[in-house]
């Protein structure tokens, strides 16, 4: 089988020529950088993902983590990998000169993160999770905990972290107990425990920071009292490290990523585990948001890899494995042919590539998003950050809910060889399930979504986002072959304009459980939308494209779309117009 896991070919077509990445260039934050040096990431990641990430994906998810003497023991390859990430200066490309950074736009680094996930979800893990709280740290921090840290984590001696929750406070956050007592020597004691901390122990770096929400002693009630706080597991003493009174009381074995460590943390148990506070006390959530917001894209984004290299996998497998006849064909003297070669398998390929490449689409349209915000100034800059705000609940979702049937599709492709360790189909299905889960559930993205952003400025992010889509339809209607599925994706505008009247109705009517209860259904209707939108806008692009097979292959992925995922709308949209609240209405004791 082929060892393919993404393909370049379409990313660069994506990033310079539906996106024009490069004209991000003439602002002057990015002036430094230019197609050559995109392409030479772009090149250098793939090469990282095939020489020490991709060797060891199996292996990683056969032999996972353990928890030995207190300490959990991850694979061998990982500190050596962690020093190329840190050498190569892949931990801190987004960040600016001053801090060491390269000042990559986060388009470009969103693409080679694809590359990295595809390669091998766990082991991408960790250098993720390292710039996340850099990122926090960079922002918000003392001048003295970025000179101290910064460097470490950069380098990938050390390990970032967000430590969020609780035994008993999961999305809850309002309602987490770990508590911060204040000292005369300018830290505070911590105590209490975190769960499911990915990477949250391992024996791959020297130490792990932990980016920790805890409420200060006597704070406000709720989420105004919670603060942020630096908790590294180990803290500098005369030039060595010792413990922090951090331990590791446990390790989660998952059904997924098992090459990801996560643990349970239990601070304080000696009475002196200390924290330093981040930027002001009790907005630590807020501060939080900002690492969980750009996390969300970097879900979503793990989500397609994971797809992609499930994609991938059994599109191999189809190309080599022979398997009765053409339908039409009764001679029993010719040989088998490849399953590509049935209708069926075909549907299941195509579903997988459009899932794949629309998901890559919309996550790397919303990262350009993120890049103008950073960059432009006035209106444009509002307008950026309100489609990215906008369109984050979406871009986390539709590929985490989708990229599970996606990886679906490719066991079946492989029928039972796809459901037994010998291929590595089975092992991308159980690792895209904890998508929809990472970085708030698909339920919380669908409240996100219908109670604050649809109508965030009076609207005008929504309004933003299907100004888009109309500017795609117009253009689309200009090329005699894509005419018909700019219509279609109008009707669907419309009736997704319909649904939403009809809901915030039910808000002006002071119905706001009913108004909620199907929130994760209008937010599956809305990113279908926002998936046909990127494909459409694939459309235009390529219906001049001169590869012949990669034209013909894009357009045939885009009518499938159109033909078999957006009339999908239709049903959604008759049960969110329906005045049945079944969901509403049940109660509990009537469960058995």
């Amino acid at each position: 089988m082929s060892n393919q896991y993404i393909s370049l070919k379409n990313l660069k077509f994506l990033l310079y020529d539906v996106l024009d990445v490069e004209k991000l260039t003439s602002h002057p934050y990015y002036q430094d950088h230019n197609r050559e040096a995109f392409d030479m990431m772009l090149d250098s990641a793939l090469q990282i993902g095939d020489t020490y990430m991709r060797p060891i994906n199996e292996e990683m998810d056969r032999k996972e983590p353990q928890l030995e003497n207190g300490k959990i023991k991850v694979h061998a390859n990982m500190k050596p990998l962690m020093k190329t990430f840190g050498e190569g200066g892949w931990i801190s490309t987004t960040f600016p000169y001053e801090a060491n950074g390269m000042q990559l736009p986060i388009t470009v680094n969103s693409a080679t993160g694809f590359i990295f996930n595809a390669a091998n979800y766990s082991a991408s893990v960790f250098p993720f999770l390292g710039s996340g709280a850099a990122g926090l740290i960079h922002a918000f921090a003392s001048d003295e905990l970025k000179d101290f840290y910064l460097p470490k984590i950069f380098s990938g001696e050390w390990q970032g972290t967000m430590a969020l929750t609780e035994p008993d406070a999961g999305s809850s956050l309002s309602d987490i107990t770990t508590q911060a007592t204040p000292t005369a020597e300018g830290h505070y004691l911590i105590e209490g425990q975190k769960i499911y901390i990915s990477c949250g122990d391992h024996d791959a770096c020297d130490n792990i920071v932990h980016l920790m929400l805890a409420k200060i002693k006597g704070a406000p009630a709720g989420v105004k009292g919670i603060s942020l706080f630096v908790v590294p597991q180990k803290r500098l003493k005369d030039g060595d490290l010792e413990s922090n009174d951090v331990e590791t009381t446990g390790i989660f074995h998952k059904m997924g990523y098992k090459g990801a460590p996560i643990a349970h943390l239990s601070m304080g148990n000696q009475g002196d585990c200390r924290g330093w506070l981040v930027g002001e006390p009790h907005r630590g959530l807020s501060y939080m948001f900002q690492m969980m917001n750009e996390a969300r894209i970097g879900v979503g984004m793990n989500a397609t890899g994971i797809a992609s290299a499930g994609y991938y996998a059994s599109l191999a497998y189809a190309n080599e494995r022979p398997q009765g006849r053409k339908i039409d064909n009764k001679d029993m003297s010719l040989g088998q042919v490849p399953i590509i070669q049935h209708a069926d398998v075909k549907r299941m390929l195509l579903f997988q590539r459009a899932v794949v490449e629309g998901s890559l689409a919309l996550l790397l349209q919303t990262s350009y998003y993120a890049d103008l915000e950073k960059v432009s100034e006035g209106e444009e800059k509002e307008n950026a950050h309100l489609l990215l705000d906008f369109l984050t609940p979406i871009a986390k979702t539709y590929p985490s809910e989708m990229g599970i049937l996606a990886t679906s599709a490719g066991v079946q492709c492989l029928g039972g060889a796809g459901y037994c360790q010998d291929f590595p189909s089975e092992q991308f299905f159980r690792e895209s399930r904890i998508h929809p889960i990472h970085e708030g559930t698909t339920g919380i993205h669908g409240l996100d979504l219908l109670g604050r952003k649809v109508m965030m400025k009076n609207g005008k992010a929504s309004q933003l986002f299907l100004a888009e889509i109309e500017k795609t339809i117009a253009e689309a209607k200009n090329h005699a072959e894509l005419e018909g599925l700019a219509q279609k994706l109008s009707e669907a505008v419309q009736k997704l304009q319909k649904v939403t009247f009809h809901l915030l109705g039910l808000a002006q009517k002071q119905q706001v459980e009913n108004f909620m209860s199907d929130a994760t259904l209008y937010l599956e209707m809305t990113g279908i939308i926002a998936i046909a939108w990127q494909w459409l806008k694939q459309g235009n692009v390529v219906i001049n494209h001169s590869d012949e097979n990669f034209r013909q292959g894009k357009l045939m992925t885009l009518r499938y779309f159109f033909a078999y995922e957006l009339p999908k709308i239709e049903g959604l949209a008759q049960k969110l117009l329906a005045d049945d609240f079944v969901t509403v209405e049940m109660q509990a004791e009537m469960f058995e």
